[in-house]
């Protein structure tokens, strides 16, 4: 059955490209380093300043950590650092590992059964399209934010915080989808992912069907595109204890 179109062709060749940009961006070195000389700083915000305790945020999640100092230096045993390949892996990962493939599988069928967008019919070839649409812009995304992130120290990957209640770590599912860490430990405004998932999403107005290749529905993607964090930051809190009880 030949359902792959030439269209969801060249959809995996800018899922493929977008991810080998990240593996080439984000192994240029360590969190920060390699930034673009075509920004100035005055355009950024601050990043940590050596040495010193960073403020931290009146929240929840701030107020239960010890704030460590910023000094540059490895972080190697510190789990709110990020590596460039760490960067790397995780951009890929949060692409087309199987948690993401399997979820893809999801709207691309509802897309199919609903005709949505009407250009790619409901049949396999439409299936198809759909799910390579998603892939495409996918990937596009957490490219941009592994590689944004780096400029502002942000470590995009969650943190499971399961000595808390179920309430508080519903709160940190919420929290987490708009805010990330810092290597001092403290959490910050998700800069790189506020402009990653409604910056891709108007890319792919580009190579869109044109019944949803406008701002409207840009817009919608990007209100998905937070949803969707807000799930992943979901599975991975709570499947680790789902999947003891199950005894996997």
């Amino acid at each position: 059955m030949n359902w792959i179109s030439t269209r969801t062709a060249k959809m995996a060749i800018v899922a493929g490209v977008s991810l080998v940009a990240a593996g080439f961006a984000a192994a240029q070195g360590p969190a920060g380093a390699g930034t673009s000389g075509t920004m100035t700083a005055s355009a950024l915000p601050a990043q940590p300043t050596p040495n010193a305790t960073s403020k931290e945020l009146p929240t929840a999640a701030n107020a239960s950590r010890a704030a460590q100092p910023y000094t540059g230096g490895s972080y190697s045993d510190n789990d709110d650092y990020i590596t460039g390949d760490q960067r790397a892996i995780w951009a890929i990962e949060s692409s087309v590992g199987w948690q993401s493939l399997a979820y893809g599988v999801i709207p691309a069928g509802v897309g199919t059964a609903l005709n949505h967008p009407r250009e790619y019919g409901t049949h396999w070839e439409g299936f198809g399209d759909r799910y390579g649409m998603r892939l495409a812009g996918l990937a596009v995304s957490n490219t941009m934010e592994a590689s944004l992130g780096a400029i502002w120290h942000e470590n995009p990957r969650y943190k499971p915080e399961p000595e808390k209640s179920f309430g508080g770590r519903l709160e940190s599912v919420v929290y987490q989808t708009f805010f990330t860490r810092r290597p001092d430990g403290n959490f910050e405004p998700a800069y790189a992912r506020f402009l990653a998932i409604p910056g891709s999403n108007f890319l792919s107005n580009t190579w869109r069907a044109n019944s949803e290749a406008d701002t409207s529905h840009a817009l919608e993607r990007t209100g998905y595109g937070f949803a969707g964090a807000l799930g992943s930051n979901a599975f991975h809190e709570f499947w680790p204890t789902v999947k003891s009880h199950l005894h996997m």
